[in-house]
């Protein structure tokens, strides 16, 4: 069982400039984003595979809803995320505005640095590896608030703030950037002698009990090994086949559009 928490402050700083928003609804928002960014995971796995997704709870904030199934599957979510160490592909079944898709591609390889630093989670010791890994587009939890401080002083820092208040004016979305790569630390563990781990995580010698990418962070709370319920491990197979660039594509093709929409509004 993990728990993944991703910091709300970058999203809360966008929100800063829009005037429109009174600090009632400012907190309003915080908290229902503090609901939508605090969640359980649960990762079945075996020698070679691994299915992880998330626990159902009946208080989800919307997420029986359309809109709210849509937030969760932006926010790294998906449905059912199926690894397969063995041959080295993943298969993910995520909905995107009412359309079932099903991502299938190869795992990303990472170029894990193995540190020698270590740590207890719960009553297992950890070994940290980090490694730079590519972003992904269709992952809303990587958008970063452009900072606007940076320019030189001057014409140059006037023309800035000018432009930066007619994007708050036009679209607040305008102030954010997705970068294109960042620094991972992982946690894993060499007595769970498993290359798996949440999310697309893989490919340490030992199970990854847990991940920071400096703003999400997913942290094993709960084990269970050789479990009396066995749990089939299977790929997905409902929704139309895409790779993950080309569902990045549609994403990004569907938020330009609301960006659009935004402006003209």
């Amino acid at each position: 069982v993990y728990e993944s928490k991703t910091s709300t402050a970058d999203f809360m700083k966008g929100m800063g400039g829009n005037r429109e928003i009174t600090p009632e609804m400012q907190k309003q928002i915080e908290e229902r984003m503090k609901k939508m960014f605090e969640r359980t995971f649960i990762l079945n796995f075996d020698k070679t595979a691994s299915i992880y997704k998330e626990e159902e709870k009946l208080d989800a904030p919307g997420g029986q809803q359309q809109g709210g199934r849509m937030m969760m599957s932006m926010m790294g979510g998906g449905g059912t995320h199926y690894k397969n160490a063995k041959n080295k592909q993943y298969v993910v079944d995520n909905e995107f505005f009412g359309k079932e898709f099903l991502i299938k591609d190869s795992l990303p390889k990472y170029e894990w640095k193995l540190e020698g630093e270590s740590k207890k989670i719960g009553n297992y010791t950890c070994f940290k590896a980090t490694a730079v890994v590519k972003v992904s587009e269709s992952d809303f939890r990587n958008f970063r608030f452009r900072n606007n401080n940076n320019a030189k002083e001057g014409d140059k820092k006037a023309e800035t703030v000018k432009d930066t208040a007619k994007a708050k004016k036009t679209n607040f979305t305008d102030d954010w950037e997705m970068p294109k790569e960042n620094t991972i630390t992982a946690w894993y563990c060499p007595e769970i002698p498993v290359n798996q781990g949440p999310e697309n995580y893989w490919g340490l010698p030992g199970l990854i009990l847990e991940v920071n990418d400096g703003k999400t962070v997913i942290l094993c709370s709960k084990l269970v090994l050789n479990s009396k319920e066995k749990k089939e491990i299977k790929a997905p197979k409902k929704g139309k086949l895409v790779t993950q660039s080309e569902y990045d594509k549609i994403v990004a093709e569907k938020m330009e559009e609301w960006r659009e929409m935004g402006r003209q509004g």
